[in-house]
């Protein structure tokens, strides 16, 4: 099989999984223990916790169960610890379902939720944004990368209008860490990362923390400095920490990305969807008339992974939310797929992507190539 679902999960990286299986075998004591044990599951986590900020540039490091968590924690938390300033929080249609689960949850709690629009490519309007940033906003949240799309938000630039003003700026960058830089200019106060988007292991995230007041959303024994109680997983952490350290940007998306791109305008029925300046790693295309599902179906019987969307909404038979709100033409709409690359990924699976589309196409269309 060749695997191109990577956004939906990655394959762990060998050496994640070896750090896991050592860390879980020698520090499988609880880290708040007081006894020798305790201390050295404790040491091991506060390494790892060091060698995260390090790397991202954050004061703080808060543990999660992952990308779900974090984001919740971020919004839920950064609205309940400012609410005093206001109650007004900015994001945009095309978030992930934790992004916008959340916020819909504040608004039945009288916060007031302003959900910015998006054009053909997934991208916002800067002009828009700035007429709804107002003197009461305490929070922007915005992805780095959209994980249906691909779509790339200019986070350089919505940093750099909120430069005077006290709203908080969270960005969720699960689908972008390890794959694009965070540049400066962009680095917003709450940070979210999941581990198993870049070879990591499912059930593990965090949120990085700058300069930013937090209210829990969890309660109990008030780990994670009382913002996220339970037991931390020490192993999950240490592995965490090795994933972050290993990632890497990987050169060859891009070409790979054109080369299919080349590729997929043989077929006069395809579409596009994913915008030219978009993550490298990602590539959404859809055939006219088709169902989703049915083209993932017949690429599997040929041998290649891919996904309809979101893995979180895929087996959801409506249409995605983040291509009604591109407005992708109707006749497109049920037969978008999403093709994502990892770092296990190689030119020769794009090779046999190409080879295999064909068949499958044809099995679905029963039309010959143009």
């Amino acid at each position: 099989m060749i695997y191109l679902d990577n956004s939906a999960t990655t394959e762990p990286d060998p050496q994640v999984l070896e750090t896991y299986v050592k860390a879980s075998s020698r520090y499988f004591a609880n880290p708040a223990s007081l006894h020798r044990l305790g201390n050295e599951a404790e040491d091991l986590l506060e390494s790892a916790r060091s060698q995260i900020k390090g790397l991202l540039g954050y004061e703080r490091i808060i543990f999660t169960s992952g990308g779900t968590e974090a984001n919740n924690l971020a919004i839920r938390g950064a609205a309940y610890a400012n609410k005093g300033k206001g109650r007004h929080i900015i994001s945009c249609k095309t978030e992930h379902p934790s992004v916008l689960e959340p916020l819909k949850q504040l608004a039945q709690e009288g916060y007031e939720i302003s959900l910015l629009s998006v054009d053909k490519t997934g991208a916002i309007d800067l002009e828009e944004f700035r007429q709804t940033l107002r003197e009461d906003t305490i929070l922007v949240s915005l992805m780095q990368v959209n994980n249906e799309v691909g779509t790339i938000h200019p986070l350089a630039e919505v940093r750099s209008m909120l430069k005077n003003h006290r709203a908080l700026f969270h960005v969720d960058a699960v689908q972008g860490a390890g794959k694009l830089p965070l540049r400066q200019e962009e680095k917003p106060d709450l940070l979210t990362i999941s581990a198993h988007k870049l070879h990591g292991l499912k059930n593990s995230g965090l949120l990085a923390v700058n300069k930013a007041e937090l209210e829990p959303i969890l309660f109990g024994g008030g780990q994670e400095g009382g913002l996220r109680s339970g037991t931390v997983s020490v192993p999950n952490a240490a592995a965490l920490a090795k994933a972050l350290r290993l990632a890497t940007p990987n050169p060859n998306h891009l070409e790979w990305n054109a080369e299919l791109r080349s590729f997929f305008l043989h077929y006069k029925d395809l579409y596009i969807v994913s915008p030219t300046r978009a993550a490298p790693h990602i590539l959404a295309v859809a055939i006219k008339g088709a169902r989703g599902e049915t083209l993932v179906g017949a690429l599997q019987q040929e041998g290649i992974i891919v996904s309809t969307s979101s893995a979180c909404s895929s087996k959801n038979k409506q249409a995605s939310h983040v291509i009604e709100a591109i407005g992708l033409p109707r006749e497109y709409q049920d037969g978008t797929i999403r093709i994502s690359f990892g770092a296990m990924t190689t030119y020769e699976d794009i090779i046999k992507l190409k080879k295999r589309f064909h068949k499958a196409h044809q099995s679905i269309k029963g039309v010959e190539q143009s």
